[in-house]
């Protein structure tokens, strides 16, 4: 009995498996993004407060700065644990690109060619 067939069936399933795991961590990605984008913010949006205190442009506050510092600290925070988390996730993408290669390499495939006339 041949096997080839029930390893390509394998490798197939595998395939699709690892097509939807590689789509989940790309979404996983995009709000890795998002992410970054909003602790930027925070710590540009802080920053600007101080700048236009310190320019006497607006009054200080206490609660002004506890609001700047619980931004800037949060941003920066944020910042941090989010570039951990893509570092992660780039690997666990590259990871599931690469297996998904190699069990596509491995599948005995047929190249199919095209006729030699021309279709009308």
């Amino acid at each position: 009995m041949n096997s080839a067939p029930m390893n390509n069936e394998l490798a197939h399933s595998e395939i699709t498996r690892l097509e939807e795991r590689i789509e989940e961590l790309r979404q996983a990605l995009d709000r890795c993004d998002k992410l970054a984008w909003a602790a930027r913010v925070a710590i540009a949006g802080s920053a600007l407060w101080f700048a236009l205190v310190l320019l006497s442009i607006l009054m200080f506050s206490p609660a002004g700065f506890a609001g700047a510092m619980a931004a800037l600290l949060g941003g920066f925070v944020l910042a941090g644990s989010n570039k951990t988390t893509r570092e992660q996730t780039e690997a666990a993408l590259q990871q599931a690109e690469d297996r998904r290669r190699a069990l596509i390499d491995s599948m005995r495939l047929r190249l199919v060619e095209e006729p030699h006339g021309t279709l009308q």
